[in-house]
């Protein structure tokens, strides 16, 4: 069984940064997807940020030049640099995993982002 462990969220003033976590249990380079989705009260959950095993990326366009997603194959550990923080980036962030037949999913981490 697959876990993933998100870290790394808190509250942080507009304009601050911010680096996400997400450790596996298993190795991530046996996964297609890796990805960060996020979900703020009331609202569907929304992808962040992918990055596929062969390292190409993709944001949402509300995050692009902002956020930065990336993995540490040896660690096992996937990032989510966030810089340039807004309140509309209030969210509890997920970690997301996929490779042939399963998905994955952490149980999240709170992001914070006051005015």
């Amino acid at each position: 069984q697959v876990r993933l462990v998100e870290s790394g969220g808190g509250l942080v003033q507009t304009g601050g940064s911010l680096r996400l976590s997400c450790a596996a249990s298993g190795n991530i380079f046996s996964f297609n997807t890796l990805a960060w989705y996020r979900q703020a009260p009331g609202t569907q959950r929304d992808v962040v940020a992918t990055i596929i095993s062969g390292g190409r990326t993709n944001y949402a366009d509300s995050v692009k030049g902002r956020f930065t997603i990336s993995r540490d194959n040896a660690k096992n550990t996937v990032y989510l640099q966030m810089n340039s923080l807004k309140p509309e980036d209030t969210a509890v962030y997920y970690c997301y995993a996929q490779r042939v037949g399963f998905d994955y999913w952490g149980r999240g981490t709170q992001v914070t982002v006051s005015a």
